[in-house]
């Protein structure tokens, strides 16, 4: 042990001082006798000590005040070291945590982010599907009701020729439905060429089945003797053939 270890006596404890003060003490004596003759007189005057000579106070670390003070400084290094690891632990502690915390912070934004997105993606959807049944639900309604008559069956012929781009008129299928049976829907010839080939001509526009099938227009009954069907595709028919059945003014 150093002889700065006087500096550590501010944490010393009572004992610890007594033992350096009586060190003090004895080589205080040390210096006294070294000052006396060798004869035991005492020299009016000192004398100067040579250089042989040296004023020096022991130490025994097996004393118990030596091993007193020992103890007490290595209790303060480890009260010291022990704070420091606490204190390094505590801050690692409180670094962890505020890690968790943000990551956990920044799950929950993606989070609410993630459920938000969804939720206006549903919100869209459910808004598209109310839009299509006011829709589908306006298109019944503006559906007009046709007479069960010549008239309403040209007409209903015609609304449904619109909604499919098929060309015509009022009166240019009325003429060719006059000419063709008097607007009986239930004519039918037995007796041309293909009454003989076994398809006769039937309905208003006096149709063929061969020619009914291939234009028959999704929507109307799939009869050759239905009004409505039988004049939509003959228009059909008309319209890929003449352009237009207002086009047609003899057997076609």
């Amino acid at each position: 042990m150093s002889a700065n270890t006087p500096g550590h006596s501010r944490g010393l404890k009572k004992t610890h001082k007594a033992t350096i003060a009586g060190v003090a003490a004895l080589g205080a004596a040390a210096l006294t006798l070294s000052l006396v003759s060798g004869n035991g007189s005492t020299e009016t005057e000192p004398q100067a000590l040579s250089g042989t000579q040296q004023v020096a106070w022991s130490y025994d670390a097996s004393s118990p005040q030596a091993k007193a003070l020992a103890a007490g400084i290595e209790a303060q290094q480890s009260t010291i070291g022990l704070k420091a690891k606490q204190e390094a632990e505590a801050k690692a502690k409180a670094d962890a945590k505020a890690k968790a915390a943000a990551k956990a912070k920044a799950e929950a934004k993606a989070k609410a982010a993630a459920k938000a997105k969804a939720e206006a993606k549903a919100k869209a959807a459910a808004k598209k599907r109310a839009a299509e049944k006011a829709a589908a639900s306006r298109s019944v309604a503006r559906t007009p009701v046709f007479a069960n008559n010549l008239d309403g069956w040209i007409r209903e012929a015609l609304y449904i020729m619109d909604k499919h781009d098929i060309p015509g008129t009022y009166n240019g299928l009325h003429k060719n439905i006059m000419r063709e049976s008097s607007g009986n829907p239930y004519a039918i010839n037995n007796w041309d060429i293909n009454a003989i080939n076994g398809v006769p001509s039937k309905g208003l526009l006096q149709v063929i089945y061969p020619t009914f099938k291939a234009y028959h227009v999704p929507g109307t009954k799939f009869d050759q003797y239905d009004p409505v069907a039988n004049i939509v595709a003959a228009a059909n028919y008309a319209a890929d053939r003449y352009g237009s059945i207002d086009n047609v003014n003899s057997a076609y």
